[in-house]
């Protein structure tokens, strides 16, 4: 079989990203076959990459953004919802536990947010999730994990929530910044 390159990749998703959850599914699974790549993993997961989160192409047709998130140090989100886009998780090196969240009360009072949890899983290197538009989840990943995120939009363009469920709270803001998501 030959090789999968980054523009392949990029092909791919132009073509699927515009296509709904099928569309999505696709994406996915070639985030998998992507990360399945020797060398794309060790040019931008190796033990050289710098740590920290930076895009590696967002596309001018479509706006999908593909990202590069390395960690020195683990972490843990707080639940939080990507807005309007969608989100594809696509593990590198290490692990991320994934927790998927439902909203359970009305929504009727501003700043007020009651979630639970509705299920866990773990991605492993090669392993890949999805995220729908609007879907609450938290991520939790060891010190030196490695991933790929493709988002539909850049995240900093658009309002998105964080959640806390001790405080039964919610916070809306205009993009993203600090926490891993």
């Amino acid at each position: 079989m030959a090789a999968y390159g980054f523009e392949a990749f990029r092909a791919d998703c132009r073509a699927n990203v515009l296509q709904g959850a099928a569309g999505r599914e696709r994406i996915r699974l070639d985030v998998e076959r992507l990360l399945g790549e020797e060398a794309f993993v060790a040019e931008h997961f190796g033990p050289g990459a710098e740590p920290g989160i930076r895009p590696l192409y967002t596309d001018a047709e479509t706006g999908y953004q593909v990202l590069v998130h390395v960690y020195a140090e683990g972490k843990q989100s707080p639940p939080h919802d990507h807005g309007v886009s969608w989100a594809v998780y696509g593990q590198a090196a290490g692990y991320t536990d994934m927790t998927v969240w439902r909203r359970v009360d009305d929504a009727a009072e501003a700043g007020r947010a009651e979630v639970e949890i509705v299920r866990r899983f773990r991605l492993d290197p090669r392993m890949a999730g999805t995220f729908e538009p609007g879907e609450i989840h938290s991520i939790e990943f060891p010190a030196g994990a490695r991933f790929l995120r493709v988002t539909g939009v850049d995240l900093k363009t658009i309002a998105t929530r964080r959640f806390d469920p001790e405080t039964s709270s919610v916070i809306e803001s205009e993009g993203i910044s600090g926490v891993a998501r």
